[in-house]
């Protein structure tokens, strides 16, 4: 093939979709100097074209000339361009073609993920079951496309095997042994048992990942239940990681049928295991509900307990000296100045200490690395103290831990105990720790209390995820995720257990169903001196709330499950209360009420809600005079209706300065109220894919410093009225696919210094730019071209052109 024109392309008319897709892949199938590059090409198109079929055969019900089907078509001739081109590309060209045919490949990813969803709305119709019907035929695609449907945002490796990131020692005998029962074919159910911090997820997960199971079984899926399990999202989970629309489930019955038509489909394809990790006891109901009868499909179970009537058990066992030995010094390294002797000596101690626990050995090992021979020896002493007063030859993991706990320093011992209020297997914003943090003890800016996680993370207390490799503005910090092994919770918490239940400065209240702990059915009404309370139901909670004073709670940290959910009465009691906290962990949006209990809080500094529906015209009603953040995150706002009786926002809200929207995606625009916040320093909002328009009325925020408009796809342009944005200084449209238009007087930011726009083109820039002095670009490949023709008109441009990053999706963790 010579020219384009000989593929028969250059006559095809405009709605031939198919025809122009099979004649590229035919091309590219030939193709051997890309692989596996072409061939991913190929598989992408390959599952693209029973679609293009369906939008060919509906000529009459589409317009196609609208934008989404143009740029579709645009994709394909750009693909076969591509294809065209590939024998003749030169060894030095390679690496910026390989750039050039991922971001066509990307292109059609989109198209599936945002533009048909688009092209659906504004043709008011469901192309004749479309999304649905390419289930089956379109594997990969609509998979995606199915997703998008539902209230609840995208997830795509919800049930995988965690991925291992550090050195593993003494696990290779256990891990023979486990792989000789799980592959025996007489083995339907197999757990894996031992005390907490020996391992037994670590094991299970490098099992996972073993040749010789992954050959087995086609389908792995991996599960975390821990102490408070919840089947119905479980079942969901599974569901949506396979690519099937999530489905309502009233009761877990429905659950169960759910899943056996999951694994029945499944099963077809292959054997399959599904992993269930940290199952705690009494947990024998819901492992009866995987107990189903189905060929080629096994479980594996990780616990703390066995489970005689489940099936058989593998018992792992802490580790051996020299093992243990091993890992010790992998984590810590030598004392420059110690002697053989005396570095023997102690490292025999210690283990002594760490009795064979890998969870002790890192997080006693971490504390020593890097420290003086006399740090060493304190640490053994004061160790060996506080063994003689345990008393016991064989101290718990608890035990082996406490020491690690109080050799912190005062103020990092006060921010690890907190992290006792999250719930186990949690993973929380860095940002929502710190808010918190900020409020408590008010001793610092964001950056302080980051650099306290940190603190933490390097002594392996707990560990903080990043999600990316952006950059963190000004304390930005969204884009860390903590996480914090389960008997590490427990350390947190053992230290708020030292005194009764309504003294403690911290206090968790778990209610299950409806019953609450005894000390709560006081007839005389407790009062709590906890300043941090932490609150979690289940999704058989009705809401019926006891009568709890706590007038001296300060943050209020509340763990929900249910699908509708009343904030507790007493909350309006609580006058010093600076920091609230809403986490859903259900799997849609649970429906709040009772939100008027928080008018009129005087000291309400800051808010945060994930995954729960509410009415954004709330939020100025409630007349919050001393609100600084609000955080939105994967909420549902329903129907906003904008016009409505008018608040006057300066009274409602006159000291809120940042608002955090993310992952809404139900939101189309902002609420009127938004653009009169006069008070704003910081306005982001990120993942929300139908936000189309911004105020027209922003101009009046005089005082905002930061606009992030992170991955809002539908958003074509920002509004005439952002140039009067005169304390601008940070501007963040990375990600932004849709974005087609600057204001053509963004020049007159005279404070603006810095410009993300990573993975983002066909922006007409406005000459203006030329105006702005010191300005810092931060860009991909695609667009840092575009930056490079102005350079030379602008004064100490400073240009950062990035490899193309891929779009690092933080929900997968969740």
């Amino acid at each position: 093939m010579n020219d384009w024109a000989s593929l028969g392309l250059g006559s095809i008319g405009g709605a031939v979709f198919s025809e122009l897709l099979k004649l590229v892949i035919e091309e590219a199938k030939k193709v051997k100097a890309f692989k596996p590059l072409s061939k991913d090409l190929v598989s992408t198109m390959e599952r693209l074209f029973p679609l293009t079929q369906k939008i060919d055969s509906m000529q009459k019900e589409l317009d196609f000339g609208v934008k989404e089907l143009k740029e579709l078509r645009d994709t394909i001739e750009r693909a076969g361009v591509a294809v065209r081109k590939f024998p003749s590309v030169k060894w030095y060209e390679k690496s910026g073609y390989t750039r050039k045919i991922e971001r066509i490949n990307e292109d059609m990813l989109k198209f599936c993920q945002i533009d048909l969803q688009l092209l659906q709305h504004r043709n008011q119709l469901t192309l004749l079951g479309l999304t649905g019907n390419l289930v089956n035929s379109v594997d990969g695609l609509s998979k995606r496309m199915d997703l998008l449907s539902v209230h609840a945002p995208v997830f795509r490796d919800l049930c995988s095997v965690p991925k291992l990131d550090k050195v593993i020692f003494g696990l290779d005998w256990p891990l023979g042994e486990l792989k000789k029962r799980l592959l025996d074919n007489s083995v339907v159910s197999l757990v894996v048992s031992a005390p907490p911090g020996c391992g037994k997820t670590t094991l299970v997960s490098r099992l996972c990942d073993d040749p010789d199971i992954k050959g087995k079984f086609k389908h792995i899926f991996f599960s975390v239940v821990s102490s408070t399990p919840n089947f119905k999202v479980i079942v969901q989970n599974l569901l949506q990681h396979n690519g099937y629309e999530a489905l309502t489930f009233e009761n877990d019955s429905q659950a169960e049928v759910g899943l056996r038509k999951l694994l029945e489909e499944l099963k077809e394809n292959g054997p399959i295991l599904v992993v269930l990790d940290d199952v705690w006891r009494g947990a024998e109901s819901l492992l009866q509900k995987f107990q189903i009868k189905l060929p080629d499909y096994k479980i594996l179970v990780t616990s703390r307990f066995d489970f005689p009537s489940f099936g058989s058990s593998y018992h792992l066992k802490p580790l051996e000296d020299e093992d243990a030995r091993s890992l010790l010094i992998h984590w810590a390294s030598r004392p420059s100045n110690a002697s053989p002797d005396e570095y023997e000596d102690l490292l025999k101690k210690i283990l002594k200490r760490c009795n064979g626990f890998p969870i002790v050995i890192e997080v006693v090992g971490v504390s020593l690395k890097g420290r003086s021979l006399n740090t060493w020896k304190g640490q053994v002493e004061s160790w060996s103290e506080g063994e003689r007063i345990l008393g016991s030859p064989h101290p718990t993991v608890l035990e082996c831990l406490q020491p690690s706990f109080d050799a912190l320093e005062p103020n990092l011992k006060e921010c690890f105990s907190d992290m006792g209020s999250f719930l186990e297997d949690q993973k929380i914003r860095a940002s929502v720790i710190i808010d918190m943090w900020v409020e408590l003890y008010g001793k610092g800016s964001s950056i302080l209390y980051m650099k306290y996680l940190e603190d933490l993370a390097s002594q392996n207390l707990l560990k903080l995820v990043p999600l990316g490799r952006n950059e963190h503005e000004d304390g930005f910090y969204n884009d860390f995720l903590v996480t914090q092994h389960d008997i590490l919770r427990e350390l947190a918490i053992r230290q708020s257990e030292l005194t009764e239940n309504i003294e403690r400065k911290r206090l968790n209240l778990e209610i299950r169903e409806n019953t609450f702990p005894d000390w709560c059915l006081n007839p005389r009404h407790p009062t709590i001196s906890a300043s941090l309370l932490s609150i979690s139901t289940d999704d058989l909670f009705s809401s019926n709330w006891l009568e709890i004073d706590c007038p001296n709670v300060e943050a209020l940290v509340l763990n929900l499950s249910s699908p509708d959910y009343a904030l507790p009465s007493f909350i309006a009691g609580m006058k010093k209360l600076k920091v609230l906290t809403i986490t859903n962990h259900g799997f849609y949006p649970a429906r709040l009420s009772n939100f008027s209990c928080l008018s009129s809080l005087p000291n309400l500094k800051r808010i945060r809600l994930e995954k729960v529906s509410v009415t954004l015209l709330d939020i100025p009603g409630l007349q919050l005079g001393s609100l600084k953040k609000l955080s939105l995150v994967m909420c549902s706002f329903g129907e906003v209706f904008y016009e409505t009786e008018e608040i006057d926002v300066s009274k409602a809200l006159p000291s809120l300065q940042e608002i955090d929207i993310d992952y809404c995606y139900d939101l189309v625009e902002l609420p009127y109220w938004v653009s009169e916040v006069v008070s704003l320093k910081t306005l982001s909002i990120t993942n929300c894919n139908k936000l189309s328009t911004l105020p027209q009325d922003m101009g009046n925020l005089s005082k905002l410093e930061m606009l992030r408009l992170c991955s809002c796809n539908n958003l074509s342009e920002l509004p005439e009225a952002t140039v009067s944005l005169s304390n601008l200084r940070f501007l963040d449209i990375s990600h932004c696919l849709g974005l087609r238009k600057l204001p053509q007087e963004i020049g007159k930011l005279e404070k603006l210094k810095k410009i993300w726009m990573r993975k983002y083109s066909g922006c007409k820039l406005p000459d203006s730019v030329t105006n702005l002095e010191n300005l810092e670009i931060k860009c991909d490949e695609e667009t840092g071209s575009l930056w490079e023709m102005l350079k030379p008109k602008m004064i100490n441009l400073r240009v950062h052109k990035e490899e193309t990053e891929h779009n690092l999706n933080w929900l997968q963790t969740f």
